[in-house]
């Protein structure tokens, strides 16, 4: 059970959205950046759930990393698991497909597989509705936390479905599947894979509304390489249905067994009223929807607003069955016990916005967030890094659950053991045999000449400064704390970024084990040293001291380098890597290194900047399109920043909840806070010309900085701003 606080906090929330006629789920357009490079999916999902079920395209591919493309013409199946705009293809467990004779079938990897047309396709927050030309059936998707329910209406009273076990794209491989039935309306099985997430186990268990009359079971023989063969891989049922000529499928996921799979069955989704379970999800996402309230804008605005706030609540996803057991890193049960086990942290994204974000949108849900990182720690020995299905993944770099740790802690959250948390944190900064840490710790700096085990990409120079700022972190909780011998240590290494910093060139730059630092440097090149950025990006990488970093350069040398961020054009686009869109100068709004530089104009006395290149991004790089996302969603970064933009604040350092003033989208919006205070922000007379700031009052008082706090969020109340065409301080 959660705490009297939550049930308070939660109740809080209802009252505070209720009244409101506004369909916020309908404001959601899912199809918001499945074309170009967002990946993501526009199936149907709870907030924060398990179930992410969406239609797959069959074909592999990096356009195709979330199962679905805009471009594509076919589907193969409704598969019960995504990920939300990563740059890594897995998952797709679980794959339906309703058919009609004759079967469309091409070769492998399409198989089985229909034509269908967006015109004939609608989906919106817990939703998603496309029609199958090839087989003239209309298909429906909805969800609860652990449960997809589908909805298939045929022409006729004779129908068929198939079940594709054995179903692999991208990076998943099917390694082992199983089926039994219960009876002739209900089976379970699970399907084991290797890929992104390693030794995946997903286990799960289906109703059928009707009874089964045949079955037939085919099976695919693997290579001598793989762990398993004769693989059972697609079950086919057929079925006579009534008059409503409907079938339901409901089938609930489950991490530690096909008990687990039948106890979410029985508790989510009991009976097979597709609309109840419609209405349910709804409702869910209008309540968490309508914790921010927008007023005025254009409609396409709007749903760009609501899109993105629904991308920050889709992961992390829940991980845990409802009794509360789950599949651990250690790869043994446990049981989550007054919280609520979370995985799909893609943290070297999502630290920078979308978890000081979820303080304000889903503060119920942060500490549950946290115990996730230390029952992860316990278990694996160091924090998670980019974790999934109890699996670590061990992509991109840093150990970032630390600043979202902290954040909370500094900000008042209660509901974890805080010395365990900082445990775990210091921990994980010593882990010295991994990436680099070790030398890191040594030499003040990575080398980029000395291999280790996690060492495939390098990314020496981001790593030193990742390493830096997430020392910084531990630092300030220790300090917090009491513990100022551990937080005089960490704030020393936190000034490792100094290391990398060559003033001969004016740019961070990588060095080897004799100190020496790179030959031949371009800062314009992408190189293996830099994780997919260059040494603009990273030059900015020091967020929890920007004012040394002035210091260190002198102000107008920084001011000139912030500049040529933003107006030093690369000379040949087409050589950019996959990462780098959404390009204004060599600022990439597309990919997460960049987010917070568009801000630093604040700390040099230019806000106007600060303002312009907010508003450019804003109105030009999210868009109601299908290619409204210059760059892959990333769990939910993407849309954070546009989230806490629009508002008119962004956290620069994301730890302790300081937040540096832009420029608001919309000329009114209220935040209803979990303490039941609502913060609001105007700006009546914003617009696409209006986007500079003449003034600002805070609660009826001249706001004279352009930084804002948590505190002064929290406590309510009512920021006014006044908007202008002309920059007022140029």
């Amino acid at each position: 059970m959660k705490n009297t606080f939550f049930i308070l906090l939660i109740t809080v929330f209802t009252f505070s959205c209720t009244g409101s006629k506004t369909d916020y789920a309908k404001l959601v357009n899912p199809f918001i950046g499945t074309d170009y490079t967002g990946n993501v999916y526009p199936g149907a999902q709870a907030p924060f759930g398990m179930v992410q079920l969406s239609p797959d395209n069959g074909l592999p591919g990096w356009d195709r990393i979330a199962g679905y493309y805009y471009p594509d013409s076919t589907i193969a199946g409704f598969s019960h698991t995504h990920l939300s705009g990563t740059g890594a293809g897995d998952l797709y467990d679980i794959s339906f497909m309703p058919v009609r004779e004759p079967l469309h079938e091409a070769e492998a990897p399409l198989g089985v597989h229909s034509l269908f047309t967006h015109s004939n396709e609608e989906a919106h927050a817990g939703y998603y509705r496309v029609y199958l030309t090839d087989y003239d059936i209309d298909v429906e998707l909805t969800a609860t936390e652990r449960c997809g329910i589908q909805r298939y209406t045929y022409p006729e009273k004779s129908a068929i479905v198939l079940l594709n076990l054995g179903k692999a794209m991208n990076w998943d491989t099917t390694t082992d599947t199983h089926i039994r039935f219960i009876d002739n309306y209900t089976i379970e099985g699970y399907r084991f894979s290797d890929g992104w997430a390693r030794n995946q186990k997903i286990y799960f268990r289906t109703r059928f509304s009707h009874p089964f009359t045949t079955t037939r079971i085919d099976s695919i023989q693997l290579s001598p390489n793989d762990k398993s063969s004769n693989i059972p891989s697609v079950i086919e049922f057929r079925f006579t249905l009534d008059d409503n000529k409907q079938l339901i499928v409901a089938t609930a996921i489950s991490g530690t067994g096909m008990e687990g799979a039948a106890l979410n069955l029985k508790k989510e989704a009991p009976h097979n009223s597709f609309d109840t379970y419609c209405e349910e999800v709804n409702k869910k996402w209008n309540s968490m929807l309508g914790r921010i309230k927008v007023k005025g804008g254009s409609r396409d605005q709007q749903i760009c607003f609501y899109t993105a706030l629904y991308r920050t609540m889709i992961a992390p996803t829940l991980f845990c069955d409802a009794d509360g057991k789950y599949m651990g890193a250690d790869g043994n049960i446990h049981t989550a016990k007054g919280w609520l086990n979370f995985s799909t942290f893609s943290l070297w994204d999502t630290f920078r916005a979308a978890h000081p974000l979820f303080t304000y949108t889903v503060p119920e849900h942060v500490d549950d967030m946290i115990n996730s990182f230390i029952a992860h720690y316990e278990q694996h020995k160091r924090l998670p890094v980019w974790n999934m299905w109890g699996s670590e993944t061990d992509m991109m770099i840093g150990y970032h659950a630390v600043p979202v740790i902290v954040d909370a802690y500094l900000k008042g959250f209660k509901g974890f053991d805080a010395e365990k948390a900082l445990n775990a944190c210091i921990a994980s900064a010593n882990c010295d045999e991994y990436r680099g840490i070790g030398f890191y710790k040594n030499k003040g700096y990575v080398p980029y000449d000395v291999a280790d085990s996690y060492n495939d990409d390098n990314w020496a120079l981001s790593r030193t400064l990742e390493y830096a700022f997430d020392d910084y972190c531990i630092a300030l909780m220790a300090q917090k704390m009491g513990k100022e011998e551990i937080a005089n240590e960490f704030f020393g290494r936190a000034d490792n970024w100094r290391n990398v910093y060559n003033p001969n060139t004016g740019f961070m730059q990588p060095r080897n084990s004799k100190g020496e630092f790179q030959e031949k440097f371009n800062p314009d090149e992408y190189t293996q040293h830099i994780c997919e950025s260059n040494a603009w990006h990273y030059m900015w990488s020091v967020q929890h001291n920007i004012d040394s970093l002035i210091a260190l350069l002198g102000k107008e040398h920084f001011t000139q380098k912030l500049d040529s961020m933003f107006t030093y054009t690369p000379n040949d686009k087409s050589g950019l890597p996959i990462f780098s869109t959404g390009m204004i100068g060599q600022y990439a709004h597309g990919n997460e290194p960049s987010h917070h530089v568009i801000y630093l104009f604040n700390k040099i006395g230019e806000p106007y900047k600060t303002e312009k290149y907010a508003a450019q991004v804003m109105h030009e790089l999210y868009r109601n399109t299908p290619d409204g996302l210059c760059g892959n969603e990333d769990c939910g970064q993407m849309s954070a920043w546009y989230i806490m933009s629009a508002m008119g604040f962004y956290p620069v350092k994301p730890v302790g909840g300081e937040y540096e003033l832009g420029t608001p989208l919309f000329p009114h919006i209220e935040m209803y806070l979990g303490n039941g205070k609502t913060f609001t922000i105007k700006a009546p007379k914003v617009n696409r010309e209006n986007i500079y700031v003449k003034q600002r009052l805070l609660n009826g008082k001249i706001h004279p900085t352009t930084t804002i706090t948590h505190k002064d969020i929290m406590d309510g109340g009512t920021i006014e701003i006044e908007m202008s065409a002309t920059p007022e301080n140029i």
